[in-house]
């Protein structure tokens, strides 16, 4: 098995290139991440993964073997201390390092198993913390699908890898531009269903058991008027304070199980 215990080493390097540059992941098609679970989750939702390194000062090589179940084994590199260290964003990811190939999220690949799909759409989101709370949401909620629309970074950066806790491998996950993304609801019928201020009925007031996405903005700007045009209803969640707005991903978390509960009646 190889072993690599120096922090300048040049795969260490190109490791450290590929967490921080969106560049360098976009180029290679590759990206890098770390944990157990993280991995587990991965290789579930069939990611090939080209190498796996591991701190044999934290975890086991029969506790790596063992996660590694699948029949396309990656390359298995002992690292040290140090090294784990430095790639690693968090101390208390159990001396897993792994770099697995990027998917294909393109909106023509998408693909859903129920007839009536429910689908979480994010226009334009720029804090990867909200990303991967709405991946989060998603997954607890068993969505059909979570659409990005004119993302403003790549689904790989590790804040989000991070926030998302392994979600964005859980999650069926596609990315478009906001015309794209309406013609794609457009064709397929697919109730278009806005989070806005304006034109808006009580969210809890629709039916969500057709085929709906749920469509939110940012904190700051809402959603653009593309979106405000195509909709087919605007919704809004009352609010009984002195602010007129919540976390995204909070707001978005109200509306989608209010969906899931209708749909379960």
């Amino acid at each position: 098995m190889k072993e690599i215990s120096s922090t300048q080493n040049p795969f260490i390097k190109q490791l450290l290139q590929l967490k921080e540059k969106s560049r360098e992941r976009k180029k290679s098609g590759l990206f890098v991440l770390e944990g157990v679970r993280e991995t587990e989750l991965a290789l579930k939702g069939n990611y090939q993964l080209e190498t796996l390194l591991f701190s044999p000062d934290i975890i086991s090589e029969t506790e790596v073997f063992q996660l590694l179940k699948s029949k396309d084994k990656p390359e298995v590199i002992k690292i040290s201390k140090e090294v784990y260290q430095k790639l690693a964003y968090r101390q208390t990811t159990e001396g897993i390092i792994a770099v697995a190939k990027s998917k294909n999220h393109s909106l023509k690949e998408l693909q859903f198993h129920n007839e009536n799909p429910l689908i979480l759409v994010a226009e334009a989101p720029e804090k990867p913390g909200n990303i991967g709370a709405l991946l989060r949401t998603a997954d607890a909620a068993n969505l059909d699908a979570v659409i990005i629309a004119n993302p403003k970074s790549d689904l790989y950066n590790p804040n989000i890898l991070r926030s998302s806790v392994g979600c964005i491998f859980t999650n069926n996950i596609a990315t478009g531009s906001t015309s794209e993304i309406i013609d794609f609801f457009k064709e397929r019928n697919i109730q278009i269903n806005c989070a806005a201020l304006t034109a808006s009925v009580n969210y809890t007031s629709v039916d969500y058991k057709k085929s709906s996405a749920i469509v939110v903005g940012t904190e700051a700007t809402g959603l653009s008027e593309e979106w405000l045009q195509a909709s087919d209803q605007n919704i809004i969640i009352p609010m009984e304070g002195e602010i007129d707005s919540m976390n995204v991903s909070v707001s978005a978390a109200i509306i989608i199980f209010e969906a899931k509960r209708q749909r379960s009646l």
